[in-house]
């Protein structure tokens, strides 16, 4: 260093280091290093060296004014040339960073955060911050005995690693800093300061930046809105590690927050990163006690509510799966050890891991819930039919949740809170058309579900076809069972049927009815399934009922009525006059919808009987008063009369004739068929079968089509006929010799083979060809030629 350059450097020191810097010297220095920019590192070199010697001796007044110095030269200088002096620079902050002054060290990290501030015209090639980030991360967890001290300390060392973040995410050049190694000491260090927040309340608003608690969120929220998409994993990590490594996951307010701070802070396209390290961290944790995974599931809940709005990429069916894969576990874990119950001494523990075992299965189910709930219409349907798929059904093969291993009573479990969390996901969902939210795949397994024993999985079903059905929120004014004096105060939204919804009750209305009529017979109906049922049948008519559809709501009607008259399956009066309320109370809403005078006439007047002889008849009355031993069947006042329903709908638009055919439950798989089978089909299995296997005639199933009823109706002479001509079938094949038999179907099985070879070789010929083709004619290969001049080609084709 030039003798000129010391004594410029010297003399900025006073004699007393009280009386500060010497401004006058100051400004000839500055004057000096900004003329010369080239020996800027010279100086620098100097006053780190002298600095150096008054940090050894303790003369910490000469060192404040070295620092001022180096500040108001950096800040002077922005020239190329200041790169050499940074170095200098930064070789003294550091030395005041290792020392063990707690002003030393808020004084380096005070000029390093005025340094981090400065933009600088190139990027550094060399410059590494790795000894910064260690040193800023230990200030953060200083144990210093005064607490204002130690609280100076880990504020300083929230700004360096402040400063660390604001010098380096911007600079391509030093994204090292994203790297694992250095995540794993910023992150935590924030966390640190964030969840030690007891003194929140002791600074105000203008000191709110001496808070360390605050001050280290706000640094969280800028480190994780600079995160670029490959970074996401590496920032979101270590808050995981750190809410392992102090336990916080239960209670998990301190988790709840942090992640609600990460989804608001980092940009929306990057939500998906934050969902799938909280499922991975999930699957991690599979085996840890319930409180822990009851505190993930919450967390990720807090998650994918705040995502659920945005961008989620991929990760819808993978929450959902992983979920589901937990819920299982959850399960298993629970009824694993009440199965192992030996000892009185552990019922109580057990009786613990039991109820926290609930917390998770709900925390689960709530999640399942919301996160389809807040899902564009599009995309809940597509989770409604993944959830439906994962329910186990008696008799269908289910290949993710395996129900032999859990039992009936795992399997139960596993089947409410499916539907359970299916109620939340359908909760408000609005389909243009009824088959966008009812298809086949989902329609048949719920409607499986639907017939099973369990009064509780019925009520979950009806409440998820009310979700669906509901389009206009009609359900509310709906609820209960009663006979509505007038529905059209209710004011009740309804538009016009469309022509898919038309179409969908041709279909699959069907199921509906039978999904109601089979639900109402079941013996352990209480009142909550009887107004569901109500509420099902008002919701079809408001939403998909034309002049068709009420003419099959009416035969539903009468069908449960006589059911409940003929009792021929022993049903308990109270499910006996629980369906005859049922009907009444449709009715009579039915009767108002239709606005038919007659229809209403004949309703009303039936409700009076029944008001003055029978009350338990009604829904008013059902659920209250004492039931009789058996029903009045002579009374016919009391019941209603179809011959009175077609007379009073004799008017264009209805046809009253299909009243007169009774409703019969459609057949169906449940019903021990392999598949539906039509007319026909049943009556060739019937030929085919031995009469050693024969059944008897009356357990024989037919399905009733429209061609048959059309039959049955127009044509009487032709049933004599059928009837014999089966007798004499059916006798050909009981006492006919085997030979004969086999004779006969061998004959018939060459007739089918002659013809379809006769199809297959108008419909598989090759096309002709200039080289030829191979034709075989008595047993000799010929080969035909065809010009191409003369070959005739297909429209809209090319050969």
């Amino acid at each position: 260093v030039a003798l000129w350059e010391i004594r410029l450097v010297d003399n900025i020191f006073p004699e007393d280091p009280k009386d500060g810097l010497v401004k006058s010297d100051m400004e000839k220095l500055t004057f000096y290093a900004v003329s010369a920019p080239e020996k800027l590192d010279r100086i620098g070199a100097y006053l780190a060296e002298r600095l150096s010697r008054d940090v050894v001796r303790h003369r910490y007044g000469y060192v404040v004014i070295a620092m001022e110095a180096l500040d108001q030269l950096l800040m002077a200088c922005h020239s190329q040339s200041i790169k050499p002096f940074v170095e200098s620079f930064l070789h003294m902050v550091a030395k005041l960073l290792e020392s063990r002054e707690p002003d030393l060290q808020v004084l380096g990290t005070n000029s390093f955060v005025k340094f981090a501030n400065i933009e600088e015209d190139t990027p550094s090639y060399h410059r590494r911050y790795d000894f910064f980030v260690s040193q800023f991360s230990a200030m953060c967890h200083s144990t210093h005995e005064d607490p204002e001290t130690r609280n100076r300390i880990r504020v300083a060392g929230i700004k360096g690693l402040q400063g660390v973040v604001r010098k380096t995410v911007n600079d391509e050049l030093q994204a090292i800093i994203w790297e694992p190694q250095h995540m794993d000491k910023l992150i935590p260090s924030m966390l640190f300061n964030m969840q030690d927040n007891e003194d929140f309340e002791r600074y105000s608003t203008q000191k709110l930046h001496e808070n360390p608690a605050s001050l280290a969120e706000s640094c969280f929220r800028e480190l994780l809105g600079r995160a670029a998409y490959g970074n996401m994993n590496n920032a979101v990590h270590p808050v995981l590690v750190h809410l392992d490594n102090h336990r916080l996951w239960d209670p998990n307010d301190f988790a709840v927050s942090c992640f609600r701070i990460i989804m608001y802070s980092i940009q929306a396209q990057h939500s998906h990163h934050v969902i799938q390290q909280v499922l991975s961290h999930l699957d991690t944790h599979s085996k840890n006690t319930p409180r822990v995974r009851a505190g993930i599931v919450q967390v990720l809940l807090e998650t994918v509510a705040i995502a659920a709005k945005g961008s989620i990429g991929p990760t819808v069916l993978e929450v959902f799966n992983t979920l589901l894969k937990h819920l299982r576990m959850s399960v298993d874990f629970e009824l694993g050890d009440g199965s192992r119950r030996n000892s009185a001494s552990s019922l109580s523990s057990t009786r613990t891991k039991e109820s926290e075992e609930r917390i998770v299965q709900n925390a689960i189910i709530q999640t399942i819930g919301f996160f389809g709930g807040n899902l564009p219409d599009y995309q809940r349907a597509e989770v409604m039919m993944f959830v439906m798929g994962k329910v186990p059904v008696y008799g269908t093969p289910c290949h993710t949740l395996d129900t032999v291993k859990i039992g009936h009573q795992g399997t139960k479990r596993i089947q409410a809170m499916l539907l359970s969390s299916l109620i939340m996901v359908t909760s408000g969902f609005k389909c243009k058309t009824i088959c966008a939210g009812l298809p086949m795949a989902f329609l048949e397994p719920l409607c499986s579900i639907s017939l099973m024993e369990d009064s509780e999985l019925r009520l979950l079903v009806l409440e998820i076809l009310h979700n669906i059905i509901d389009r206009h929120d009609n359900r509310a004014k709906l609820r209960g069972i009663r006979i509505i004096p007038n529905v059209a105060a209710l004011k009740i939204k309804r538009e016009k049927i469309s022509k898919q919804d038309v179409v969908f009750m041709k279909k699959h209305g069907q199921q509906l009815y039978r999904h109601i009529y089979l639900g109402c017979k079941e013996e352990d109906n209480v009142q909550k399934n009887f107004e569901l049922l109500f509420t099902a049948l008002a919701l079809i008519t408001i939403e998909l009922a034309n002049e068709e559809v009420v003419i099959d709501l009416i035969r539903l009607s009468i069908a449960l009525q006589d059911m409940a008259l003929a009792n021929e399956e022993n049903m308990p009066m109270f499910i006996r006059c629980g369906i005859m309320a049922l009907v009444a109370a449709y009715l009579n809403f039915l009767s108002q919808m239709i606005a038919n005078p007659p229809f209403c006439q004949h309703v009303s007047k039936v409700i009076e009987m029944r008001n003055l002889d029978a009350p338990h008849l009604l829904p008013e009355h059902v659920f209250r008063e004492k039931l009789p031993d058996n029903l009045d069947r002579d009374d016919v006042g009391l019941y209603f009369q179809t011959a009175d329903l077609a007379e009073a709908l004799s008017v264009p638009g209805y046809n009253v004739e299909r009243l007169a055919v009774p409703y019969i439950p459609q057949v169906t798989d449940e019903d021990q068929l392999p598949r539906r089978k039509s007319f026909v089909d049943t009556i060739s299995l019937q030929v085919d079968i031995l009469s050693n296997s024969l059944p008897d005639q009356s357990q024989l199933a037919e399905e009733i089509t429209f061609e048959t009823l059309k039959k049955a109706i127009d044509t009487t002479g032709l049933e004599e006929q059928e009837r014999e001509r089966r007798r004499q079938v059916m006798e050909k094949f009981q006492k006919a010799p085997f030979e004969e038999i086999a004779a006969h179907c061998e004959s018939k099985a060459n007739m089918l083979h002659d013809r379809l070879a006769q199809v297959f070789e108008l419909t598989i010929r090759p096309p002709p060809s200039p080289s030829g083709t191979v034709t075989v004619t008595s047993g000799h290969a010929q080969y035909q030629s065809v010009p191409v001049y003369e070959m005739k080609f297909p429209d809209l084709c090319v050969y």
